[in-house]
Parts: structure tokens; C-alpha cells; sequence
């Protein structure tokens, strides 16, 4: 089977150029090994065998030793492994010398000691639709944050059909999946799930009821790209404990598995924008809940494409989601971030993408139709009329990313842009 290149892969390339270790982090069954492989000139995998793990511990110079890169696969296994990378590293005085992957972070204190200067991470998630081959390629996200004055005219036309996103939620980016289309989405997903319940959470050290965790992944689902507090979920996910009416999910245990989840990079925040604003309104700072791939939250609602195309409330959410995901990866080959905003006027736009220099372009995110894309249309310009003169000199596009088969510039200079024809280059 042929390595599909993942945008990640030259963002680890680069970092070996400059430090000494280089984390790839991600979920589980996100293809970090594969594409670590790409890179490396040797290996040790800690999840082949359990007496890897104990030797790790007990003669970590073992595990070390070998051509450079070398990749030490699944290293939260032995989480001393960082201390001795970190040692190794000063010893050695060199860069490219490891590539560590991990699909957790451990919560202990082996990894006080800063990674300054020695590590870099770098976040590997599910493919976006450039990726795994979805997307035409037709519009240039880089140009879209080329600078300000630098706007230019997109157009586009095929790629995708609603149809099509709707199965493309369902699968999401995982690679498995992606390779083998026969394989159902739906019940790979379930499973999945049912293994972070039971299983993954132990690695971000959290004891969980995974009944418990499944009703909070069904309610995270349900509120995909929404402001759900804790107190929400957790009396969305309540489930009486046998024989009373006391409720078994407090507010608290769902923030300890909101933090698990998210250490298994299973859950993402996508955090609010604060830009210096012209006016006194005030700003909500409350983050929307994703997870790291929407076909997740399909999955826990065990939502088929047709169910979706039945139910557009939730498929409009997911949709925001995919491209929420996306945005992520094709921001994060910038050294950018995804944001998104929110005030007390009730103006919300979906997503704000915002460069280390200050660099800034703002996302609608809309399945389709003329007046709700007058609607996005108008919150990016309500949007664009608040942030300071500053702020504004640095906006680079507002853009409408939508489930349609079109990509064109209006007249306002407000870019509509279909998600299937998004390219990272």
C-alpha cells in the first residue's frame, strides 16, 4: 500500500533540521508510526512487546541506540524514556537525533524537566480532505492569508456533492478507512470509541466508568462545534445509578474526562478570539467543543450519511466540524491557529484562523442556501467593522466554506468557497 504524504510529515522534517527530538502526537490509529517511518533510519516499537516497556525503564540507553532518526514509537509507555531523550540529546549535541510518538500525554511528572530548546511537537491528526485525495485543490488556502492588499479572486467548480459530505463526515480522515473504502465506518468508529472508554483513558490517568464515558461522548456529540459547558454535558449525560435518581455525572467528573479525553487527543477545544475591538462590547470566551474528527461524533450517534441528510441541524454542526478539522491542518502547516468568536451583540462567525505576525482571515462555515449565505456574509462584514484599525490592517479574507460544488469572490470581496476545493499549498 502507497504512503499517502500527510502535511505534517515536512513540519517534522523541518523541526529535525533544528532540534534534537521531535514528538508526534495524535490519536490513536492516526497514522503517527507510518508517517514517523517515513523519516526515521531506525525504530523500536514499546507496544510490540511488554518486556520493551520494563527495559525502557530499566536500561533506557538500550532502546536509544540506533542510526538517527530513531524512532521510538508509543514512548508513553515508559515515560522515563523523556528524562533519558532529553539527557541524550544534550550529550549528543546534535539535531534529528529522535522522533518519539505517542497517542497520550502522561499526567506524572517524569516530564517537569522542560523539553526547551530539545523538543518539538507536532500534532498529527485524521487526513484533511487535501490529504486523503477528497478535495480538488482548485483554492489556495495559503493565498487566503497571503497578507493584506494581497486579495485575490478564487474560482472553482465540482469536487464533492452534499451526498458526498455526508459520507465524508461519516469517514472521516482515518487512513484505515480512507485505504479501505469497504470497511464500515460506523461500526470501526463505534469500536473505536468503546476502546477510549474502556482502555486509552488509563493513559491519561483517569479511572473512568467507560458506561460513563460513553454517555459523555453521546452528549459531546450531540453539542459538536457548540459553547456546551460542563454542567451541561454532565446533566446531558446522566445516568442514574441503579435503584436511585442521584445524578452519577457531576459537573467536575465530566471536566476530569473532558481533560482525559483531550490527553488522548481524542477532543479538541477550539478556543475564543480576543482581538482589540472599536467598540466596548464585551467578548465571550467560552470554547466550542470538536472532536478530532467528526466521524467520531457520527459514531457515538451512530449516524449514517442518510440519517444526516435527514436530520441537517446535526449534519450542519458536523459539517462545521469537518471543516473546523480541517482549518486545523492546513493552519497548523503555518505555525497558525484556529479560533472563533463570539460577543454579547450575538454576532458569532465560525472560525478565525490567525497567524503567528497577527495575520488574520475569518470562516463562515454553511451547508448551502442563498440566505444563509447572505447571513455569513454579513457576520464576516459585522465582524470586520468591530476589530480595531489594527486588527483590520491585518485581516487578509473573509471566506463562506460551504457544501456546494462552487468557489467565486463576490462583489464584496467576501470569498465563497467550497470545502472540497480547499488545497494546504
Amino acid at each position: 500500500m502507497s504512503y499517502r504524504p500527510r502535511l505534517a510529515d515536512d513540519l517534522v522534517r523541518n523541526a529535525l533540521g533544528t532540534f534534537g527530538a521531535v514528538i508526534v502526537q495524535g490519536p490513536r490509529a492516526v497514522g503517527k508510526t507510518t508517517s514517523g517511518l517515513q523519516l526515521a533510519a531506525s525504530a523500536v516499537r514499546l507496544d510490540a512487546s511488554p518486556n520493551l516497556a520494563t527495559l525502557a525503564e530499566l536500561s533506557p540507553a538500550r532502546l536509544l541506540d540506533g542510526p538517527a532518526p530513531r524512532l521510538i514509537d508509543e514512548w508513553q509507555l515508559a515515560p522515563t524514556l523523556w528524562n533519558a531523550v532529553r539527557h541524550e540529546v544534550d550529550a549528543r549535541g546534535l539535531a534529528g537525533q529522535f522522533i518519539l510518538t505517542g497517542s497520550a500525554t502522561p499526567t506524572d511528572d517524569i516530564t517537569r524537566h522542560s523539553g526547551a530548546g530539545r523538543f518539538r511537537r507536532v500534532t498529527l491528526r485524521p487526513m484533511s480532505l487535501h490529504e486523503s485525495g477528497d478535495s480538488n485543490r482548485q483554492v489556495s488556502f495559503v493565498a487566503l492569508l497571503d497578507g493584506p492588499g494581497a486579495r485575490s479572486v478564487v474560482a472553482g467548480l465540482g469536487g464533492p456533492t452534499v451526498e458526498d459530505y455526508a459520507e465524508l463526515v461519516v469517514r472521516g480522515g482515518w487512513p484505515a478507512l480512507v485505504a479501505q473504502p469497504s470497511r464500515s465506518p460506523t461500526e470501526y468508529l463505534a469500536a473505536y470509541l468503546d476502546d477510549i472508554a474502556r482502555a486509552d483513558l488509563r493513559w491519561a490517568g483517569l479511572s473512568a466508568d467507560p458506561v460513563r464515558v460513553g454517555a459523555l461522548q453521546r452528549a459531546l456529540a450531540r453539542h459538536t462545534a457548540t459553547e456546551a459547558s460542563a454542567n451541561r454535558l454532565a446533566l446531558e449525560a446522566d445516568i442514574p445509578l441503579t435503584g436511585t435518581t442521584a445524578v452519577a455525572v457531576s459537573a467536575q467528573t465530566v471536566r476530569k474526562y473532558l481533560d482525559a479525553l483531550t490527553r488522548v487527543f481524542v477532543l479538541e477545544e477550539q478556543p475564543a478570539w480576543a482581538p482589540h475591538l472599536r467598540s466596548k462590547v464585551r467578548l465571550r470566551v467560552r470554547p466550542k467543543w470538536h472532536f478530532v474528527d467528526p466521524s467520531l461524533a457520527a459514531a457515538a450517534l451512530r449516524a449514517r450519511p442518510q440519517a444526516l441528510l435527514e436530520d441537517l441541524n446535526t449534519f450542519g454542526l458536523l459539517f462545521e466540524s469537518l471543516a473546523v478539522r480541517d482549518l486545523r491542518i492546513y493552519a497548523q502547516a503555518l505555525a497558525g491557529a484556529v479560533y472563533h468568536y463570539r460577543d454579547d451583540s450575538g454576532l458569532e462567525v465560525d472560525a478565525v484562523v490567525e497567524l503567528g505576525d497577527g495575520r488574520w482571515a475569518a470562516f463562515e462555515v454553511k451547508l448551502g442556501g442563498a440566505a444563509n449565505l447572505e447571513a455569513a456574509a454579513a457576520n464576516l462584514r459585522r465582524l470586520a467593522g468591530k476589530v480595531s484599525a489594527q486588527r483590520a490592517d491585518q485581516l487578509c479574507s473573509l471566506n463562506v466554506l460551504t457544501a456546494g460544488n462552487e468557489s467565486y469572490t463576490r462583489p464584496d470581496q467576501i470569498n465563497v468557497i467550497a470545502l472540497g476545493h480547499l488545497s494546504a499549498a
